[in-house]
């Protein structure tokens, strides 16, 4: 199935989210930031690369308004096994991640996350809107729009260019 037709949101700044503790969160809060959105997963071939590439865009351009948004996922080959928090912990200990790791989502299917409707219905990919594995981004700009959606084998370092352009730096 593709992404529902039917997302009435006009922006990513529309939308609550659960952290990883299971609290809401408010994507409002990163109005005027940009956003990279990326489903994770610590268990994947693409795990190493992506969070330490994640973490060093992330200490670069964090106070020059870039926000990460990480959510786990466990719909490919149940490459993140554990719970939300534990993804957290994944995360932030063995990759020094500083940026939200927010609860566990499903990102395809009738469950996906709202917020994941929204972006494959903004961006459809190379196989549709359907997202084909774990550490896929969105690109957002500071008024919420998708710039860009980038496939598991994009490196978030190859995307640095379209991020200093998003902060106003190229």
């Amino acid at each position: 199935m593709g992404a529902s037709n039917s997302v009435s949101e006009k922006s990513i700044f529309e939308f609550t989210v659960k952290d990883a503790k299971g609290r809401d969160v408010s994507l409002s809060t990163y109005k005027g930031k940009v956003l990279l959105v990326v489903n994770v997963a610590s268990k994947c071939g693409f795990t190493d690369t992506n969070y330490t590439q994640l973490t060093e865009l992330y200490s670069k351009y964090k106070d020059k308004g870039l926000e990460i948004l990480a959510f786990p996922c466990n719909q490919f080959l149940k490459q993140e096994p554990g719970s939300s928090e534990d993804a957290e912990q994944f995360a932030c200990t063995r990759y020094k991640a500083e940026y939200p790791i927010f609860g566990k989502v499903r990102v395809n299917g009738s469950s996906a996350a709202p917020v994941f409707k929204f972006l494959k219905s903004r961006k459809s990919g190379f196989l549709g809107s359907r997202i084909k594995w774990n550490f896929t981004k969105f690109l957002i700009d500071k008024e919420g729009d998708v710039i860009q959606r980038y496939g598991p084998t994009t490196e978030p370092l190859a995307i640095e260019d379209e991020i200093k352009k998003a902060l106003g730096e190229a």
